[in-house]
């Protein structure tokens, strides 16, 4: 699964679509502690920080940003490598603007 591959983090910020208790105690089992905001129809809601969450935008906002690029967004690279280089030269593009 993706959250066993995730880098050692101390604060894990997900959205509502991650917001379940299976999906949190896998969290909290690396060792991090989840920010998830809670589904409006949860009974017991789970502590969330508004001010951690913000910081999530900013990597909203890139990735954006960066699918605006056709190649990106529809990826038509085949190999890795030369998507890799695509999505660099995107982001280079979209921030030196």
């Amino acid at each position: 699964m993706l959250l066993e591959r995730s880098p050692r983090c101390r604060i894990l910020l997900a959205d509502k679509g991650y917001d379940s208790d299976a999906i949190r105690r896998q969290i909290e089992a690396t060792g991090a502690a989840p920010n998830i905001p809670p589904k409006s129809n949860r009974r017991w809601k789970p502590c969330f920080s508004p001010v951690l969450y913000k910081g999530r935008s900013a990597i909203e906002r890139m990735f954006g940003r960066i699918k605006d690029f056709r190649r990106i967004a529809t990826r038509y690279d085949r190999l890795a490598t030369h998507y890799l280089a695509a999505v660099c030269i995107a982001a280079t593009v979209s921030y030196w603007l």
